[in-house]
């Protein structure tokens, strides 16, 4: 491709992002989310001054409640089904052990989780996950009873054999198929034209039963994908041998479900916004809201079902697996901080800092900032930041309130999912987690 046409065609890609506007968010949906944890601010500021220092605050019931619905969403329309929480999306014990009692297994991914689920008594888990280590699999072996691994290569089927085989252990085991021919998510699982070759392959280990096929598609605002890999999943089953196609007892299509408030974006997190920040140019509108909308959970489970009942269930009866991370504990923890400083109208400081979150989340995402000592529906201009050493520690570029003082309370909602999981010791401790249950 000559330099000229390359050109032509990223500079057609870039005008294209850039005429792609990412709708606003509805103040009404803002304002009914502030007012919603505003209402709890007692309880809030009850437990800040009880503790005076930052914190998670872990809601049980909230858990519980989101596990209830999750599988009253799938049982009517998919009544032979299962359950398991991604402890990756938040590893708190407390979660993973409110998820046990309400009837869900788990899916860890490494001998830390595994070690952790079987602490709790979990009597259901999945391990999955790449690169498993010799000493994950002779874990997962040990306790055969009570752990299914899905396997992410024919190396991993190999060697699991040969561990299961010197322990005289037999093992249920499953494979992933890759969704993404290309790019970074071609490190999970095989393609699924190897299925028919594994599936053969697994039939010679006589110390592992070869039952089913996971897949994942992540970052699901709306089941298109899944249901596009349903669809292509049940092609290639029909295309299997009989004798191997009898072998398969469950399908597991993994997780990925958004929460159904959608993607709250600041401008930088939208694609027009990003290409302004590339070319390093002030943006024209910098303190507006945006966000990419989702389906509910029952929207998920009424597509899902017919795509599954349509390509899959005519084929067998399998049982239907679902391993949700992010839907189940994002709405579940909240953070509580504290203002330590003012510099000026426009910048404050507080006692917690970003690594709280593990990541620079908040210069793409947007959650509103609620000021507990001051409510009020009222959103002003100004940049909280945390107490770290760096630029990069921030919380976002407004706060709802009346003003904002030195000693205010300050709550961060919903930040449940892969933050916790992601906390990191840089410079200052991470918070102290708090479980209510309200």
């Amino acid at each position: 491709m000559s330099t000229a046409l390359h050109k032509d065609r990223l500079v057609g890609k870039l005008q294209k992002q850039l005429d792609d506007d990412t709708p606003l968010l509805p103040e009404s949906r803002l304002h009914q989310f502030v007012e919603q944890h505003f209402a709890q601010k007692e309880s809030f500021l009850r437990l800040a001054h009880r503790y005076d220092e930052p914190l998670y605050v872990l809601d049980t019931e909230m858990l519980r409640q989101r596990a209830s619905r999750f599988r009253k969403a799938f049982l009517p329309v998919l009544p032979d089904t299962g359950y398991y929480y991604a402890v990756k999306s938040n590893n708190h014990p407390d979660v993973s052990r409110t998820l046990i009692s309400s009837g869900f297994g788990l899916d860890v991914s490494s001998d830390q989780e595994l070690g952790m689920a079987l602490s709790l008594g979990a009597e259901d888990i999945v391990f999955s996950g790449p690169g498993k280590t010799d000493s994950e699999l002779r874990m997962a072996a040990e306790n055969s009873d009570r752990v299914a691994v899905l396997l992410d290569s024919f190396t991993e089927l190999y060697r699991l054999q040969k561990i299961a085989q010197d322990q005289r252990k037999r093992i249920r085991v499953g494979i992933r198929l890759s969704t993404s021919s290309s790019g970074l998510w071609q490190k999970f699982g095989i393609p699924a034209e190897e299925l028919t070759r594994f599936c053969i392959a697994a039939s010679s280990c006589t110390n592992l039963y070869f039952e089913g096929i996971q897949f994942h598609t992540s970052w699901n605002l709306n089941p298109e994908k899944q249901t596009l890999f349903i669809a292509q999943l049940g092609t290639l089953l029909s295309s299997l041998p009989r004798s191997v196609r009898d072998s398969i007892q469950f399908i597991d299509i993994g997780g990925g479900y958004w929460p159904e408030h959608g993607e709250w974006l600041q401008f930088a997190g939208t694609k027009k916004g990003a290409i302004i920040k590339a070319a390093q140019m002030q943006p024209e509108r910098d303190r507006e809201h945006y966000y990419l909308s989702s389906q509910s959970i029952e929207c998920f489970a009424k597509t899902l079902s017919a795509a599954i009942g349509e390509h899959l269930l005519t084929i067998k009866p399998y049982r239907i697996c679902f391993e949700p991370g992010r839907w189940i504990c994002n709405d579940a923890m909240h953070l509580i901080l504290r203002v330590m400083d003012l510099k000026g109208d426009d910048i404050a400081i507080t006692d917690a800092g970003t690594n709280a979150v593990g990541w620079e989340r908040f210069e793409t995402d947007y959650c509103p900032i609620l000021n507990l000592d001051r409510p009020a529906l009222e959103e002003h201009p100004c940049t909280i930041m945390g107490s770290l050493c760096t630029p990069q520690d921030l919380w976002g570029y407004s706060y709802w309130g009346k003003d904002l003082q030195i000693g205010d309370t300050l709550l961060i909602p919903n930040q449940g999912a892969y933050t916790y999981s992601l906390r990191q010791n840089f410079i200052k401790a991470v918070p102290r987690v708090v479980s209510i249950t309200n």
